[in-house]
């Protein structure tokens, strides 16, 4: 099935490429998370305005992503949620909440689709998070869940 990508999607493509993938993949997991639409002739129209809306959030060259990466990883980002005695949060760590703590900390904006948690974090204590400025540079994160 022919799809056309809203999001990046790891191991796929970015937001406004024309992918095709098996139509279970497709009906099941993509379109429903919106990280895809369905192509037809007519959604060639807005495969160009996807582009567009990318390239204006899109970090363009590795040096600016590189500058970008200086600055997060000199940021220093606490994170309080609640939690019980025992240490374990009520719910996870989101890379949403992640987002907004850089942000919260001084550090650079950062679109949350790009926050890579890689398991959810569920407990108290220093955790590593990546976040992937560009397709070939990547910033290494240290974040502290504290209790709220």
């Amino acid at each position: 099935m022919k799809i056309i990508l809203t999001h990046e999607v790891s191991g796929l493509g970015t937001a406004g490429d024309v992918v095709d993938v098996k139509d279970g993949y497709a009906r099941n997991y993509l379109v429903p998370r919106g990280f895809a639409i369905r192509w037809t002739k007519g959604g060639e129209k807005d495969v160009e305005q996807i582009r567009r809306g990318r390239k204006i959030r899109e970090i363009a060259t590795i040096e600016q992503a590189n500058e970008v990466k200086g600055q997060l990883e000199g940021v220093k980002v606490k994170l309080a949620v609640r939690a019980g005695d025992a240490g374990r949060l009520f719910g996870s760590v989101t890379p949403a909440d992640v987002a907004s703590a850089i942000k919260a900390a001084g550090g650079p904006d950062v679109d949350k689709r790009r926050v890579e948690l890689g398991s959810p974090i569920k407990s108290l204590g220093a955790h590593q998070i990546s976040v992937r400025l560009h397709a070939e540079v990547v910033a290494k994160l240290g974040v502290e869940v504290v209790a709220a």
